[in-house]
């Protein structure tokens, strides 16, 4: 048993080689001191290996391990189907993998194209603390901590996180978005295969094209590959799509390049890799906050419509904005048009209510009824300069109204002896005597104690002042 952790069976020489290595023939944990490898050229991989269940550490069903493809991956297999992929290395980081910030651990890949032979390790961030990772029964690789406290292994993260983790999730010319319901939805310019499968959450048939990329309609005419009328959907973001071809072409020749080649259904790019470009179905799309943007081929009808759709949104938008602030500003000018009545109305029936419902009461509801402020307002709050007089009834006081009119307040006391039903005898009594030669009545407040009547001035005084002098 080494110092690393590894158990070697050996011939015996202390020059021989090793008979076995636990770290070539690994279980289902992964220590900062191994590493997981593929040898191409010599057909060896050493993989992690899952349980068959959490008490029965014979091999299972999954198995984690790099893959080279053209742009090296870790990936989880169960038995011999892809379930999980970390999207390519790009000399720093597995485009797509979104490791929490709670991880205490990175990993790191050695590649050697000419050998072909690819290793992946990872490194402790947090040297004084204990972790291993694990693949469990059910596929999910996670992280374990060492809680002395608790004197147990807890688990810190799972690079497993939704469905829209596994593999081919929607199918091909899918995209999977987890926080979207369904998480599945076809591609712009793409229709569901089989629209009942989908309809019933089994997305696994993927998509098709609706229009035919015009290089292709091109090719099928006889006029030969060209440029044609296509162009690109911008994807922000995006966990590229299994399976792409590397070049180390600059980021601004990387349409041009896929454009050339009518095969070519999808472009990105990435400045540790290059150019990648697919051909063929796009299998495995999802939106990451760790990825790329992603260049999907259309036809430039698809494109058009996007274009023709955005701005039939825009002009409906605005014309719709436009129409809810005029509708807005006539309901509140006929809001406050009514206010103003309510609150008349509201006096009014408070009159009316006190006096009973008759003839006189009809009539008492054609008056206009002023509020406490209005009337406040005229007198300059009840200034003592303002007043004209004072009787039993109360003092009288000089008003102007907004609209210049003059008026004369008549203002129960709160000493007086009047009450609301010797106030209610004037309002009907004055009300009912309309007469050029008298003074006329315009209206009343009634607000709480407040109990006031709004006559006409009289600049002339009254008749009584020319009589007896």
């Amino acid at each position: 048993l080494s110092d690393l952790g590894n158990l070697v069976l050996s011939n015996g020489d202390d020059a021989g080689s090793s008979l076995w290595e636990s770290f070539h023939h690994p279980s289902n944990a992964f220590i900062e001191t191994m590493e997981i490898s593929t040898d191409v050229k010599k057909g060896r991989k050493v993989e992690i290996k899952s349980w068959k269940s959490h008490d029965d550490p014979s091999d299972g069903n999954f198995s984690f391990g790099i893959e080279p493809f053209n742009i090296p991956e870790f990936v989880i297999w169960n038995n011999n189907q892809l379930y999980f992929r970390s999207g390519p290395w790009n000399g720093n980081m597995f485009i797509g993998l979104i490791l929490p910030t709670v991880a205490f651990s990175w990993f790191s890949v050695v590649a050697d194209n000419r050998q072909q032979t690819f290793f992946i390790g990872y490194e402790d961030s947090n040297h004084s603390m204990l972790t291993y990772c694990e693949l469990d029964s059910q596929g999910k690789f996670s992280e374990r901590r060492w809680d002395a406290e608790k004197g147990n292994w807890i688990k810190s993260y799972s690079i497993y996180h939704t469905d829209c983790d596994v593999y081919g999730k929607c199918g091909e010319f899918g995209m999977c978005n987890s926080k979207k319901r369904p998480i599945c939805s076809c591609l712009k310019g793409f229709k569901p295969r089989n629209a009942e499968e989908w309809s019933r959450g089994n997305w696994s048939s993927g998509c098709f094209r609706t229009t035919p990329l015009q290089c292709q309609r091109d090719n099928n005419n006889g006029s030969g590959a060209g440029q044609g009328d296509d162009g690109f959907l911008e994807m922000k973001m995006t966990n590229v799509p299994a399976f792409p071809d590397r070049s180390s072409i600059v980021d601004g020749e990387c349409k041009d390049q896929c454009l050339k080649n009518c095969s070519c259904v999808a472009y990105a790019y990435d400045a540790g890799i290059g150019c990648m470009m697919w051909s063929g179905d796009l299998i495995d799309v999802k939106e990451s906050s760790s990825g790329v943007d992603l260049y999907i081929r259309l036809p430039a009808s698809e494109l058009d419509k996007g274009k023709s759709s955005k701005v039939i949104v825009i002009t409906t938008v605005i014309a719709g904005i436009v129409v809810i602030t005029i509708s807005a500003l006539f309901l509140r000018r006929r809001m406050l048009k009514h206010k103003g009545r309510n609150k008349k109305r509201k006096h009014i029936k408070f009159c009316s209510e006190n006096i009973g419902e008759n003839s006189i009461g009809v009539k008492l509801q054609q008056l206009p009824l002023f509020n406490f402020e209005e009337l406040a307002s005229a007198t300059n709050n009840f200034n003592h300069a303002k007043m004209l007089g004072q009787g039993g009834f109360g003092p009288v006081y000089r008003g102007t109204l907004d609209d210049g009119k003059e008026i004369a307040v008549k203002r129960l006391s709160k000493s007086s002896v009047q009450g609301l039903e010797e106030f209610m005898n004037e309002v009907v009594v004055i009300s009912k005597l309309q007469h050029r030669n008298l003074v006329r009545l315009l209206g009343c407040c009634v607000e709480g104690e407040e109990k006031m009547l709004a006559y006409e001035y009289m600049p002339n005084k009254s008749l009584d002042a020319f009589l007896f002098g």
